[in-house]
């Protein structure tokens, strides 16, 4: 069952660019697919930013998220460096991933390849309120990374 619609609307930027697209019914994320006028090999631990050939324009109250495909990371060792990637309602120019290769090989990406999820989520803006007194106590209060963890132990 999939939620009520929101319409993205998409800009071509090259007339041989594959759109994104929901690969399964029960998709969260659209497929990106690269636009390429040649294959570009990523050298191990090299990042490097892949146009995908469009533009969006997100709707008001909603954001893009620009994630790694699981496929990809497993087989090959390919991320999104900053996942995920926020693309802001208010941008209107060609998405680009920033894959960076974490494998001990170099890796090819050749144009219409899919390299990376695209996901519109909802956006909660918040008021910043500042406080004098202390904020409210929880039972984690300051303990950092790892404190949620079986293997922390509270003294």
């Amino acid at each position: 069952m999939v939620r009520d619609s929101v319409s993205l609307q998409i800009k071509k930027l090259r007339d041989d660019v594959v759109l994104p697209k929901y690969m399964s019914e029960a998709a969260s994320g659209m497929d990106l697919s690269a636009a390429l006028d040649a294959p570009i090999d990523i050298k191990p631990h090299e990042r490097i930013l892949i146009p995908t050939g469009i533009a969006v324009a997100i709707p008001l109250g909603f954001e893009g998220q620009v994630r790694p495909r699981s496929g990809m990371a497993l087989s090959h060792g390919l991320t999104v460096l900053n996942a995920p990637g926020t693309i802001d309602a208010d941008y209107r120019g060609e998405i680009k991933v920033l894959l960076i290769n974490l494998s001990q090989e170099s890796i090819t990406i050749t144009s219409k390849q899919r390299i990376a999820q695209l996901v519109i989520a909802p956006v909660t803006r918040v008021d910043i309120v500042t406080v004098d007194e202390e904020l409210p106590l929880t039972q984690r209060g300051s303990l950092g990374f790892g404190s949620t963890g079986s293997d922390h132990k509270n003294s």
